[in-house]
């Protein structure tokens, strides 16, 4: 793991373990005042800690039919995703259905049928609006708990959803620009990766460390072994 005080941090930058990877990464999920979100894990996170790519893609999808977590694609403007365990995203799921008043008489059928029946058997990160008994209503009772978002291309294909995780969202996009903008900002376009760890982030609220394990992984930041330590580095194209 990405240590914030530590001098071997990277001895602890990667694992061979994708469930291991997963279950630590889950207890150093940022916790942001005001904001209940379910830990969850982005898979460029995954990337940058699991040495195999290939090992990380075979075990997702294995743990996903197996139906130990789940994946969404996040509406954050780039090809995101997030992997939260399932028993943390069916308390996400039951605490959205309570805030938004789903056990009314009203709705309380719809948010059944949806927690019964369509999070156990569609195991996508997207789902299809065929009609039948799916009425408007229901998919505006849905998209209203933050449970359903419309994909913008396709109006009949709705994205799973991870309620109440917007001013995350936003907290990823600001912390990834701030720490590309501070590199970018160095004459060699690059730090040493334990004072990167350190600094203190104005514009997200998001710990440093969740958001450099992203960029790493996503490509945007490489890591280079020197005498002193690990270098963080910009990725030049």
């Amino acid at each position: 793991m990405l240590k914030p005080c530590s001098d071997d941090a990277e001895d602890n930058l990667t694992f061979n373990d994708t469930m291991i990877a997963l279950q630590l990464m889950r207890t150093q999920f940022p916790k942001l005042e005001k904001v209940v979100v379910q830990p969850f894990i982005l898979q460029s996170q995954l990337y940058s800690s699991v040495k195999d790519r290939t090992q990380v893609d075979r075990d997702l999808e294995s743990f996903k039919k197996d139906k130990m977590l789940r994946i969404f694609k996040l509406s954050s403007g780039q090809d995101d995703h997030a992997i939260m365990f399932m028993d943390d995203y069916l308390k996400q799921v039951a605490f959205s259905i309570k805030r938004s008043g789903g056990k009314d008489q009203d709705g309380s059928e719809v948010f059944e049928w949806f927690e019964k029946y369509v999070v156990s058997s569609k195991l996508d990160c997207s789902l299809l609006s065929r009609g039948g008994d799916v009425t408007d209503k229901h998919i505006t009772l849905l998209m209203n708990a933050g449970l359903l978002t419309r994909q913008l291309i396709d109006p009949n294909i709705y994205w799973f959803a991870i309620p109440r995780i917007g001013p995350i969202l936003k907290g990823l996009s600001q912390g990834r620009k701030e720490i590309l903008s501070l590199l970018n900002r160095k004459k060699y376009k690059e730090m040493m990766l334990s004072s990167l760890e350190k600094t203190k982030l104005r514009l997200s609220p998001l710990d440093t460390r969740f958001l450099l394990r992203d960029l790493i992984g996503s490509g945007h930041i490489k890591t280079v072994q020197t005498p002193t330590g690990l270098l963080a580095r910009i990725t030049r194209d």
